[in-house]
């Protein structure tokens, strides 16, 4: 009985972990994903000022 116990209980524990594990997971990835979409707009905002500056200086 003890024995059915204990594998029962090592077995909830392990579930528990990988169920930990897999919230930090998709809550990192959530993380990444705003921070790369930040990134890319910052990026094309920075592309858009140098083409306008580009088109500015070859206007003069």
């Amino acid at each position: 009985m003890s024995s059915t116990l204990l594998v029962s209980a090592v077995f909830a524990s392990l579930v528990a972990g990988v169920l930990i594990a897999y919230g930090i997971c998709l809550g990192m990835f959530r993380v990444f994903r705003v921070h790369s979409m930040q990134a890319a707009q910052q990026r094309i905002a920075s592309r858009e000022a140098q083409s306008l500056s580009a088109a500015q200086m070859a206007g003069n």
